[in-house]
């Protein structure tokens, strides 16, 4: 008897320990872009999946928050964008003196899109009308501004040259709608809702950079590559679109279990269409695409996933 009540006493205490599963939070961005329902996917995955775990999808400021976030271990995982990730672990650009050497790649999910959002009347038909208007550069430490000032530097536009407006996703789309900036950036994956959105009500033109425009950007940063918006991708939107697109890398600290981190590659690579039913972005997420696309080093959990099922890494992708 006494043998037995010693053995219920520790299947409960093993069903309570398990019944406690490990927080997981997923740095992502605003409501009104790609990272939140796709970090809100990686969730949901991991809790459908992952046994002993449970993770959400954190509202913030996006890549260079995201980044901080990383470096302090304040989140579990972070969506940012390549340039922005690539200038943390080398401490350059915007990192110059503060460096998150720790930060380690999951995976790239999906490229981003630079898209200059316009009203269909505005007489702005490309990147140098913009100059002496109203523009939202994209909410402050996010990675759109990064990319939008890249965009813009490397071709011979500053911030003095128009009045720039630091707003999120659906700020910039509202304030287009009430006519409160000319123009806005998006440096997000295509469709995103914010558009979407302020298509719906409005007639919008979509500003394409030209092959010098593209090419000027792309000596500005390593990560950037051309990218074409289709068309019929926003109402209205009757032609394609040229512009840039950056890679989004989902991230972690290189403390990270090794376990953990190669289940959640195996989970996104494996499970991809779960994700693509809750954002079309993750038709991008492959593994031929993250191993092409991903500028730093992968968490030794993640190598062992892309190892296993024959993928080329590069050395620079080796911790």
């Amino acid at each position: 008897m006494r043998v037995l009540k010693y053995a219920l006493a520790a299947s409960l205490i093993a069903a309570s320990s398990s019944a406690v599963a490990q927080q997981l939070s997923i740095a992502t961005g605003g409501t009104g872009g790609t990272y939140y329902p796709y970090g809100g996917g990686i969730a949901e995955l991991i809790n459908n999946q992952l046994e002993g775990y449970e993770a959400v999808a954190e509202v913030t400021g996006a890549s260079v928050e995201n980044m901080a976030l990383i470096y302090r271990e304040d989140s579990d995982l972070a969506i940012a964008l390549a340039d922005t990730v690539y200038q943390a672990y080398t401490g350059t650009g915007d990192f110059d003196g503060r460096q998150v050497e720790d930060v380690r790649a999951i995976a790239s999910l999906y490229p981003n899109a630079v898209q200059i959002v316009t009203l269909a009347d505005s007489g702005i038909e490309s990147l140098s009308d913009l100059k002496d208007k109203v523009v939202s550069v994209g909410a402050p430490g996010s990675g759109t501004e990064l990319n939008a000032r890249a965009v813009l530097e490397s071709n011979g536009i500053t911030y003095d040259d128009f009045d720039p407006r630091r707003l999120n996703f659906n700020e910039t789309a509202d304030a287009l709608r009430d006519g409160d900036i000319a123009a806005g950036f998006w440096s997000v994956g295509p469709p995103t809702s914010s558009i979407l959105n302020l298509a719906t009500t409005r007639d919008i033109r979509l500003i394409g950079l030209t092959d010098e425009e593209v090419a000027n950007a792309r000596g500005e940063s390593e990560v950037f590559a051309p990218y074409t918006l289709r068309a019929g991708i926003y109402e209205g939107v009757k032609e394609p679109v040229q512009t840039i697109g950056i890679p989004n890398v989902l991230t972690v600290n290189a403390s990270m279990d090794d376990q953990l981190a190669y289940d959640i590659t195996k989970l996104l690579f494996e499970q991809t269409d779960k994700l693509i039913a809750i954002h079309p972005a993750a038709n991008d997420t492959t593994v031929e695409f993250s191993t092409d696309a991903t500028p730093i080093p992968f968490h030794p959990g993640s190598l062992r996933y892309y190892e296993e099922v024959g993928a080329e890494v590069a050395d620079y992708q080796r911790p």
